[in-house]
């Protein structure tokens, strides 16, 4: 250990006394403790309302989604399947059709977005089936006028399975307020309810095959786009930025990520919003570290002018001080740290904070660890303590020897 070192040691922890200097620096250590501990425990939180929202999401939607800029003729995308069915990281993929229309019932009437889909292939790109709680996924076969409604809708609609749904297609709306034709309804058989635990899919969405929804939006052999799903949700960055490579603006592609951008963003923002507040609580920690050094460096006037007159350079002061502020940072954030994974631990094992089951999905508020969070809260904690131990360094540096020990 150099002396510098054991110097700041020595400046930190008295053994013969216990003076203002130094309960103010237990003070600083106290508070970097408490804020690393709040950061962790709350990036912990954020992380892991982050991955339920992301689970639930990715489990029913899928991985990527690809349209053309303008509706045109399912042909234009036979080069994207025969490219993408070439790549090794496709796990399946298929087709869908999707439209705004009005279901109508006995309760209530209300716009959705109706989607057709390929019911022998929606295993390979959705969870769907697995989201199924009443009655079964029965939109191919012989049946074709049968339709999957969300938890939500069907409890406002007040249907049941095996009851009959009309849907007004939108496509000819325009016709029918003109009176030059009548508008586009179909009668459907509720074959299934699903429940994803998304409001807007659970109370905007219906799902029928293919070729009904073909038929109800009169697109005739086209498709709205090509839905695919990825053996890892990680690839899909790159599988995007393959498939602009290769075929440039001629289709707009769209990751997970990109379905529901604008949910991720608030939530970014809510994370970034908070961990600057609370980096506030640091900052406080920083501000009595910043008086405490500053008054160890009046208190230890006549031990600096020595140490400087027996050689020690300016360098060496400025060191001895900084030391001293970073080993604050050091132990405000072990003990932080240790703080913050422990209870952690304790909500993840124990629920220390439950939630009503009832009401909500999870019976407990989630928690998930981020190892560069960890790396972050304690990086910033280390700064923030070596920046207020700054000024105090530089003070100490300038003294002149003969001028700190003259009155001594």
């Amino acid at each position: 250990m150099s002396f510098e070192r054991s110097i700041a040691l020595r400046y930190l922890v008295s053994k013969r006394k216990v003076g203002l200097v130094t309960l103010i620096s237990f003070i600083s250590v106290i508070g970097v403790t408490i804020g690393v501990a709040a950061l962790v425990i709350v990036l912990s939180v954020f992380n892991g309302f982050s991955g339920l929202v992301t689970s639930i999401l990715v489990n029913f939607d899928p991985h990527i989604r690809i349209e053309l800029p303008r509706q045109s003729d399912s042909g234009t995308y036979d080069p994207l399947l025969s490219y993408a069915q070439e790549q090794r990281d496709l796990q399946g993929m298929s087709r869908y059709a999707l439209g705004k229309a009005v279901v109508v019932s006995r309760n209530l009437n209300r716009v959705i977005n109706v989607k057709g889909i390929e019911a022998d292939k929606v295993d390979e790109v959705s969870g769907l089936r697995d989201k199924i709680v009443l009655g079964n996924l029965g939109l191919g076969g012989r049946k074709k006028s049968e339709i999957v409604l969300g938890m939500a809708l069907a409890d406002r609609l007040g249907v049941v399975v095996g009851d009959t749904v009309s849907i007004v297609s939108l496509a000819g709306s325009e016709m029918a307020l003109l009176q030059l034709g009548q508008p586009l309804i179909r009668r459907f058989h509720v074959a299934g309810i699903y429940e994803s635990n998304n409001k807007d899919y659970d109370s905007f969405f219906a799902f029928v095959g293919l070729d009904a929804a073909r038929s109800l939006f009169n697109m005739g052999s086209r498709f709205s786009g090509v839905e695919m799903r990825l053996r890892s949700i990680n690839q899909s960055d790159d599988f995007k930025s393959r498939i602009e490579k290769k075929f440039g603006h001629q289709y707009r592609v769209m990751t997970w990520y990109d379905l529901h951008r604008d949910l991720y963003s608030v939530m970014r923002l809510e994370r970034w919003m908070a961990y600057i507040i609370l980096c506030l609580i640091i900052g406080v920690a920083s501000f009595n570290l910043l008086g405490s050094l500053t008054m160890s460096v009046i208190e230890k006037t006549r031990d600096i002018g020595i140490l400087k007159s027996m050689g020690a350079t300016n360098k060496s002061i400025v060191k001895i001080f900084m030391f001293e502020g970073i080993l604050v940072g050091v132990l405000g954030s072990l003990l932080g740290l240790t703080l913050g994974l422990v209870l952690v631990w304790l909500q993840s094992h124990y629920h220390l904070f439950p939630l009503d089951p009832t009401v909500y999905i999870i019976p407990a508020i989630p928690v998930e660890v981020h190892i560069l969070d960890l790396i972050i809260v304690a990086s910033t904690a280390l700064a923030l303590c070596s920046l207020a131990a700054l000024y105090p360094a530089k003070r100490a540096s300038h003294f002149v020897p003969v001028e700190a020990i003259r009155w001594e």
